[in-house]
Protein backbone atom coordinates (compact mmCIF):
# COMPACT_ATOMS: atom_id res chain seq x y z
CA UNK A 1 0.00 0.00 0.00
CA UNK A 2 1.95 3.10 -1.11
CA UNK A 3 1.58 6.39 1.75
CA UNK A 4 -1.20 8.04 -0.56
CA UNK A 5 -3.59 4.99 0.07
CA UNK A 6 -2.67 4.74 3.95
CA UNK A 7 -5.77 5.25 5.82
CA UNK A 8 -5.26 8.75 7.83
CA UNK A 9 -6.74 9.14 11.13
CA UNK A 10 -8.80 11.48 11.92
CA UNK A 11 -9.26 11.56 15.75
CA UNK A 12 -12.84 13.03 16.24
CA UNK A 13 -13.46 15.37 19.21
CA UNK A 14 -15.47 14.68 22.51
CA UNK A 15 -17.94 17.47 21.45
CA UNK A 16 -19.28 17.42 18.05
CA UNK A 17 -21.23 20.16 18.03
CA UNK A 18 -21.97 23.33 15.51
CA UNK A 19 -18.89 24.94 16.65
CA UNK A 20 -17.03 21.78 15.61
CA UNK A 21 -19.11 21.06 12.10
CA UNK A 22 -17.27 23.43 9.89
CA UNK A 23 -13.52 22.82 11.11
CA UNK A 24 -13.99 18.72 11.05
CA UNK A 25 -15.75 19.12 7.32
CA UNK A 26 -12.31 21.25 6.10
CA UNK A 27 -10.16 18.50 7.79
CA UNK A 28 -12.25 15.27 5.96
CA UNK A 29 -12.52 16.89 3.16
CA UNK A 30 -8.48 17.22 2.76
CA UNK A 31 -8.12 13.96 3.30
CA UNK A 32 -10.31 13.17 0.23
CA UNK A 33 -8.55 10.89 -2.16
CA UNK A 34 -7.63 8.79 0.95
CA UNK A 35 -9.38 5.89 2.98
CA UNK A 36 -9.99 7.34 6.73
CA UNK A 37 -10.60 5.76 10.05
CA UNK A 38 -12.02 8.15 12.52
CA UNK A 39 -11.08 7.54 16.00
CA UNK A 40 -14.49 8.22 17.90
CA UNK A 41 -13.19 6.91 21.36
CA UNK A 42 -13.61 10.53 23.20
CA UNK A 43 -16.71 11.82 21.47
CA UNK A 44 -18.96 12.30 24.45
CA UNK A 45 -21.30 14.47 22.23
CA UNK A 46 -22.98 13.61 18.96
CA UNK A 47 -24.71 16.67 17.53
CA UNK A 48 -26.98 17.11 13.92
CA UNK A 49 -24.61 19.05 12.14
CA UNK A 50 -21.82 16.92 12.80
CA UNK A 51 -23.55 14.23 11.73
CA UNK A 52 -24.72 15.24 8.74
CA UNK A 53 -20.97 16.03 7.57
CA UNK A 54 -19.87 12.72 8.72
CA UNK A 55 -23.24 11.41 6.39
CA UNK A 56 -21.99 13.51 3.42
CA UNK A 57 -18.70 11.99 4.06
CA UNK A 58 -19.73 8.76 4.07
CA UNK A 59 -21.32 9.15 0.38
CA UNK A 60 -18.11 10.93 -1.21
CA UNK A 61 -15.87 8.40 0.23
CA UNK A 62 -18.32 5.28 -1.12
CA UNK A 63 -18.81 7.37 -4.61
CA UNK A 64 -14.76 7.27 -4.77
CA UNK A 65 -14.79 3.39 -3.95
CA UNK A 66 -12.46 4.31 -0.62
CA UNK A 67 -13.22 3.16 3.02
CA UNK A 68 -14.54 5.22 5.67
CA UNK A 69 -14.42 3.18 8.78
CA UNK A 70 -15.33 4.07 13.08
CA UNK A 71 -11.96 2.98 14.81
CA UNK A 72 -12.86 2.15 18.85
CA UNK A 73 -16.30 4.43 19.36
CA UNK A 74 -17.68 5.61 22.46
CA UNK A 75 -20.71 4.07 23.73
CA UNK A 76 -22.03 7.34 23.55
CA UNK A 77 -21.07 8.04 19.58
CA UNK A 78 -22.83 4.58 19.12
CA UNK A 79 -25.52 5.08 21.07
CA UNK A 80 -25.94 9.00 19.56
CA UNK A 81 -25.62 7.76 16.22
CA UNK A 82 -28.58 4.99 16.70
CA UNK A 83 -30.77 7.37 17.95
CA UNK A 84 -30.56 9.58 15.32
CA UNK A 85 -32.29 6.75 12.81
CA UNK A 86 -32.16 4.81 10.79
CA UNK A 87 -29.49 1.54 9.77
CA UNK A 88 -27.93 3.28 6.80
CA UNK A 89 -26.44 5.99 9.24
CA UNK A 90 -24.03 2.91 10.64
CA UNK A 91 -20.37 3.13 9.78
CA UNK A 92 -17.95 0.54 9.08
CA UNK A 93 -16.44 -0.49 12.19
Amino acid sequence: MSDSQAPAVVSLPPILDLQAAEPLRAELLALRGRPVRLDASQVTRLGGLCLQVLMATRKIWAEDSLSLTVDQPSSVFSEQLAAFGAPELQFEV
